[in-house]
C-alpha cells in the first residue's frame, strides 16, 4: 500500500470501513466524484475548522493544502498534508510527492490519509486510514493534545464520507440496472 510507502512509522492514526454493494470499479468512481460536504455534518465541522464548505471532491481538496500522493485505480488514494495542526491557522506547508517524503522539520508533523478498496463477492469494502506522524517531541505533546478534542470529530467527517460514497456507488448501480 501506498501508506506504508510515505508513512511507515506513525504516532496517531484511525481506520473506518464500510461495505458496499457495488462493485470495486464503480465505487473508486463514486470516490472520486464525491461531495465531501454533502453531508451537513461534515460541512459544519468543515466550516468550524475554517475550511471551504462549497463542493470538495478528492480533486478539489488541494484548495485546503492536501496534496494527492499517489492513486492506483480502483486500488487506493493517498493524500497528504504537513502543518502545525494543532494551531489555529495550521501553518500548512505547500507540498509535493517528493517533499513530503523528504521533509523533517522539528515543530511539525505529517499526516497521510488514504482511501482502499478491496472486491469480494460483487461487493467492496471501502476503508480509510489517517497517519499522523509528528517530527519532535514538542510537535507530538501538542498534536497529543490536539488529537485528543480532534479524533472523534475526525473520525465522524471519515464516516460520513464514506456514507456519501457509499450512496452515491449504490445509487449508480441502481440506475444501472434500471437503464439496463
Amino acid at each position: 500500500m501506498m501508506i506504508d510507502d510515505y508513512l511507515p512509522e506513525f504516532d496517531f492514526k484511525e481506520r473506518h470501513s464500510i461495505r458496499i454493494a457495488a462493485t470495486v470499479d464503480t465505487v473508486f468512481r463514486a470516490l472520486k466524484e464525491a461531495d465531501l460536504c454533502e453531508s451537513w455534518v461534515a460541512r459544519f465541522l468543515f466550516r468550524l475548522r475554517g475550511l471551504p464548505t462549497e463542493k470538495l471532491t478528492l480533486a478539489d481538496i488541494r484548495k485546503i493544502r492536501f496534496e494527492t500522493l499517489g492513486e492506483t485505480a480502483n486500488k487506493e488514494i493517498l493524500i497528504g498534508l504537513i502543518g502545525k495542526f494543532w494551531t489555529i491557522a495550521g501553518d500548512l506547508r505547500k507540498i509535493d510527492r517528493d517533499t513530503f517524503k523528504a521533509f523533517d522539520e522539528s515543530g511539525y508533523a505529517k499526516a497521510v490519509w488514504n482511501f482502499s478498496l478491496d472486491e469480494d463477492d460483487g461487493a467492496t469494502c471501502l476503508k480509510t486510514e489517517t497517519r499522523i506522524r509528528c517530527l519532535d517531541a514538542g510537535s507530538r505533546a501538542s498534536f497529543g493534545r490536539y488529537w485528543m478534542f480532534i479524533r472523534p470529530f475526525s473520525g465522524l467527517i471519515r464516516m460520513e464520507i464514506l456514507k456519501i460514497v457509499k450512496r452515491k456507488a449504490e445509487m449508480a448501480l441502481q440506475n444501472q440496472t434500471v437503464l439496463g
